[in-house]
Order: structure tokens, then C-alpha cells, then sequence
């Protein structure tokens, strides 16, 4: 039985995405067998959750090859929660994509896709070897990359061609990695390769892990290496769009964490050192470029780059207290983030727009979601007592004991400038009138399933916010395990 439960987060993503092609001729039966996987990825995630809680490991090699030399799953508490929000996001987005809030092009390939983003997403966080890491890297892009293409769109064409084009480089730099790293020390399972890096040259530790880390850093979408994202994302429906914002670069941003924070843990300093000079670029850069867009979507494009700042500060910070803010950090970032995608599809489905210079008036129109906006939005910025909050205070008061003044002042300047963006959405989208004086809102708008996906995920937030010491026990407990991953 453990077997199998270890092997979930990739069998029900994949068995779904299987079920969801074959059906791809009766559109109805497709979405009830989508909503029926991921109701069951979400339900297994939730028992792996259960399983590990106590401090357990769910291990399982399979093709009766024992670790390190078979391919293992490893699924520890870090790896386990990074699931279930995997699976939590693929419920949300996909009960959303049931209104009619930027649907998109509902071709019969997209839901089979989807899973199989979910799949490879998942798969990431399950493994414990560093070529199948690789792998379900490569099953998330294919996925990802035909999302992007089944539109059929100039635009999203064009999307396709850049979201490849420069992936590619993150894959050419991992796959050199991976292999310099198994010529060094014969091994990429990760207990194994925690055990070998014990006996490496300080210098060819250096350079493995920065061919490595960069690989990383493209596919996390950071400084300087995010071109990709603000110039693909904005062209995919809503709810999908929200999905890949939640999860895509924070498989990446993982992926630093788990080789640095734990198999490769300590790492030489100068990475570290490193990494938190990225991470200060990172959060400036992604703030300015929100700051200088008008289009909903193009603003949380950015704020993803900005964001993705943070959660590698606190790696760069290491020990227990800087794995736990990035664990803490990430799961927070994930629901905030897909959450304010979902309702910009909303914004755009009762006035038409996502440019902020031609839409407004819905504070009077529908006071309920400017509320809704502003739970995601000030939890973003940062404001008490939202999930935001706690996740930068774990992050700065880490930052603050080290001494790092510099790194702190950027995070707080950027905290500062996240709120001038958040508050241009809600001044243009919600408190100005419309540019229209005849606007009216759409009477035909089907938009049940989108307030019920969006308001979860609004009432986790505020949970997190108000009760935030059992997510971060749970952090620190799945932080205390990290620094060498189990023989």
C-alpha cells in the first residue's frame, strides 16, 4: 500500500490526463472525469500529509532496484506539503474553469495537459534522484509548452516560441549538471549524492552546484534569467494561467532549496552568498516591472519574479530558520498568487478588460469582490495579520539576526512598491468609474463556480494569517530533517 501511495502524486495526475484524452470527443464526460482526478490527487496528498506528519519518510525504489542505483521516491514533510498544494491549486483552478471567467479555448487536449502539468509538477517534489528530477522537469515543460500552443493564437504562438527558447537553456544547464555531477561521484540519488559531496574538492563542489543552481534559477524565473515568464504568461486563460503562476517557478525555486538546503547542505558559503544577492535583484527588478505595467495580468506576472525574490532570500539564509520561512514563504505565496490571477479572470469577465485604463466602477457594481481582492493584495504586501505577514517576518527576523542590513532594506523597499501596485489595481479596477459611461455588467455571466474557488482560497489565507503557528511548527519540523538527505 505504501507503494502506491508514494507513487500518487504522479499515477493519478497521469491516469487522469490518460482518462481525459480518451474522452476527448465528449466534453462533458472529459471535465466530470477531470474533476474526478483531481478531487482524488487531492485526497491522496491529503493522506501523504497524514502519513509523514509524524516525522515519518514514505521511500519506495522502484523496478525492484534497491537505492541508491533504482529510482526512488522519497516523500518527506516538505516534500508531502508542496503536493497537497500542488493538488489543492489543480482543484481550485479547475473548479474555477467551469465559470465562464476567461475560459480560454476549451480544446479537448487542454484538461489532458493540464494533468499532465500536475503530473511533472508533482513528480519534482516526490523524487529523490537527481535525473528524475530532471525528467518530471522535462514532462512539466512538454505539458506546459503545448497549454501554450493549443490556443492557436499569434500571440500565444509567439508565447510558445519564447517559453521554449529559453527553458531550453534551464534544461541544457540542468542535464550538464546532472551529468557532471554523476561523473564526480557516481551516484544522483539524493541520499547517495549526501554522502559523496562529503568527499568532493571544496572548488569542484563550487562549480557543480553553480552549473546546477543556474539551471534552477532559469526555470524559478529569477534575475536575470525570468524573460520567459513575463512574456508568455499573460497570453493563457485565466484559471490555467493562475495554476502555472501558482506552481511553475516554484518548482525550480524547490529544486534550490532541496540541493542546497539539504543533499549538497551546508553549501560552500560563496553560493550562499551568492544566491542572496540574486534574490535582492530579483524581488527590485520583479517590483519594478509590476510597477510599470497596466495590464492586470502583466503586473502579477511580474510580482511572481518579485516574489520568487523572497522565497530565495530565505534559502539563501539556510540553517533551520531559512528553510522554514522558504517552506513557509512558498506554500503562502502559491494560494496568494493563483488567487489574484483568478480574480483578475473575474475583473475581465464583468468589464471586459484586463488593461486597468479602460475598465473600473466595480466597488459600486460588486463591493463583495474589491473585498475579495484585497485579501490576496495586502497579503502579498504584506500586511497584518494575513499569510503574507508571517511569511516575511519568518524571512526578515532571519535576515535581521544575520546581519544581512542591505538584503533586509530591499525586501522591505519592495514590500513598499508591491503595495503601490496592489493599490493601482484596486484604485483603476474597482474605485474609479468606468471609462464607459454606458458600461453595464454582463447579465449572463456565470460566475458560481469562480466565487466558490476564489474565496477558498481567500478563507485559507485569512487562516494562515490568524492561526499561523501550526504551518510554521510544520516548517520548522520539516526544515529540522533537511541537511542531508536520508541513506
Amino acid at each position: 500500500m505504501s507503494v502506491w501511495l508514494a507513487a500518487s502524486p504522479v499515477l493519478v495526475p497521469l491516469a487522469t490526463a490518460l482518462a481525459t484524452a480518451l474522452a476527448y470527443r465528449h466534453a462533458r464526460l472529459q471535465r466530470l472525469l477531470s474533476l474526478a482526478g483531481i478531487v482524488a490527487f487531492f485526497g491522496t496528498a491529503l493522506t501523504l500529509v497524514a502519513t509523514v506528519q509524524g516525522g515519518e519518510t514514505l521511500a519506495v525504489a522502484f523496478g525492484s532496484w534497491p537505492a541508491p542505483f533504482g529510482i526512488e521516491f522519497r516523500i518527506d514533510r516538505l516534500g508531502a506539503s508542496l503536493v497537497l498544494i500542488t493538488a489543492l491549486m489543480g482543484l481550485a483552478c479547475l473548479v474555477f474553469h467551469e465559470s465562464d471567467a476567461d475560459p480560454g479555448n476549451r480544446h479537448p487536449l487542454l484538461l489532458p495537459l493540464v494533468h499532465g502539468v500536475l503530473a511533472g509538477v508533482a513528480g519534482a517534489f516526490a523524487t529523490a534522484d537527481l535525473f528524475n528530477l530532471y525528467v518530471w522537469f522535462e514532462v512539466m515543460l512538454i505539458a506546459a509548452l503545448g497549454v501554450f500552443a493549443i490556443g492557436g493564437r499569434r500571440d500565444q504562438l509567439d508565447a510558445s516560441f519564447k517559453y521554449l527558447t529559453l527553458n531550453l537553456l534551464g534544461t541544457l544547464l540542468l542535464l550538464i549538471g546532472v551529468g557532471a555531477i554523476y561523473a564526480a561521484t557516481g551516484h544522483l540519488n539524493y541520499g547517495a549524492l549526501a554522502e559523496a559531496a562529503a568527499g568532493l574538492p571544496p572548488a569542484l563542489t563550487t562549480l557543480l552546484l553553480t552549473v546546477l543552481g543556474l539551471a534552477f534559477l532559469v526555470k524559478a524565473g529569477a534575475f536575470p534569467l525570468f524573460a520567459w515568464l513575463p512574456a508568455s504568461y499573460h497570453t493563457l486563460p485565466g484559471p490555467i494561467l493562475a495554476l502555472f503562476a501558482g506552481l511553475l517557478t516554484k518548482v525550480g525555486a524547490y529544486a534550490v532549496l532541496r540541493v542546497v538546503g539539504d543533499v549538497f547542505a551546508p553549501p560552500p558559503a560563496v553560493l550562499l552568498e551568492a544566491l542572496g544577492w540574486i534574490a535582492a535583484a530579483t524581488m527590485l527588478v520583479g517590483v519594478l516591472g509590476a510597477a510599470y505595467h497596466w495590464d492586470i495580468r502583466r503586473i502579477l506576472a511580474f510580482h511572481i519574479i518579485s516574489q520568487i525574490g523572497y522565497i530565495l532570500l530565505a534559502t539563501a539564509l539556510a540553517g533551520e530558520a531559512g528553510n522554514a520561512a522558504t517552506l513557509f514563504y512558498t506554500l503562502h505565496h502559491i494560494v496568494v498568487k493563483a488567487n489574484l490571477f483568478l480574480i483578475g479572470a473575474i475583473v475581465w469577465r464583468l468589464t471586459g478588460s484586463y488593461d486597468l485604463r479602460r475598465i473600473g466602477g466595480l466597488w459600486q457594481a460588486r463591493p463583495w469582490l474589491g473585498v475579495l481582492f484585497a485579501i490576496p493584495a495586502l497579503s502579498l504586501v504584506g500586511i497584518p495579520p494575513l499569510s503574507g505577514f508571517w511569511a516575511k517576518y519568518l524571512v526578515l527576523f532571519e535576515a535581521i539576526g544575520q546581519g544581512r542590513i542591505v538584503w533586509t532594506v530591499v525586501a522591505l523597499l519592495v514590500s513598499v512598491l508591491t503595495l503601490y501596485s496592489m493599490m493601482k489595481i484596486w484604485l483603476e479596477a474597482f474605485w474609479r468609474p468606468h471609462p464607459d459611461a454606458g458600461w453595464t455588467l454582463p447579465r449572463d455571466a456565470r460566475l458560481a463556480p469562480a466565487v466558490a474557488a476564489t474565496v477558498g482560497l481567500a478563507a485559507i489565507t485569512l487562516w494562515i494569517g490568524t492561526q499561523p503557528e501550526a504551518l510554521i511548527a510544520y516548517a520548522r519540523a520539516a526544515a529540522a530533517t533537511m541537511g542531508g538527505a536520508a541513506p
